[in-house]
């Protein structure tokens, strides 16, 4: 636990001298956590080149279950499918967020439904609250003054950003009808308009300017 403690403090004082590393989740139930090969390569990438962080372009991968998570002060999660946590998982994950850490969860499009009883496990007396658009991540760097933008249409409904907090500290971040992990990836795997990658891209470095600093 105190590697996620130290290695925000190390990030926050020494910053550009130390590269930062962020992980993808490898989670069960049958949901395809492997999904957008090349979505957070890109970010990661896009975030070290215009918003001056020093972060590994190569993400790793970790469990909900292992000690190894405790390693990475941000941890990134995917998907469409089913989503399952064993009730040890769920005691580590919120063991690793209540210590520091933070995790991020793009709905891929048909994670909702499976997602949220799984956050019940990990937070049984907290619920997901969504952030409104004036919240700092929305215009930390880039300027989203009407909060999440739209990447993808799914079913059509307004994109929205959803968290849960532990001493006014944001330690998950779920967002759900925009599918910002799409507009990451290469250009031509979703042939999305420069414009829309553009903005998952300036969205997406917000979260993780937003998250390292605070």
């Amino acid at each position: 636990m105190r590697k996620i403690f130290f290695s925000i403090l190390f990030f926050a004082f020494i910053g550009s001298l130390s590269a930062q590393e962020i992980a993808l989740l490898q989670y069960g139930g049958g949901g395809d956590w492997y999904a957008n090969p090349t979505a957070l390569p890109n970010l990661l990438k896009f975030c070290n080149q215009n918003i001056s962080t020093v972060i590994k372009e190569k993400p790793q991968t970790v469990t909900p279950g292992s000690v190894d998570i405790f390693d990475y002060p941000f941890v990134h999660m995917t998907g469409h499918g089913n989503v399952f946590f064993s009730s040890e998982e769920a005691e580590n994950l919120r063991n690793y967020l209540m210590s520091g850490g933070f995790l991020y969860i793009d709905d891929n499009y048909g994670m909702d439904q499976y997602i949220r009883k799984e956050l019940v496990k990990i937070f049984p007396n907290k619920e997901l609250k969504e952030l409104p658009a004036n919240f700092p991540m929305f215009s930390y760097v880039y300027k989203f003054p009407q909060g999440m933008p739209k990447i993808h249409e799914h079913d059509g409904g307004r994109p929205q950003a959803f968290g849960i907090f532990v001493e006014d500290r944001l330690v998950l971040l779920y967002t759900f009808e925009t599918d910002l992990g799409d507009g990451w990836e290469n250009p031509e795997v979703h042939n999305d308009p420069a414009e829309v990658r553009l903005k998952a891209l300036q969205m997406g470095a917000n979260i993780v300017k937003y998250v390292f600093e605070n």
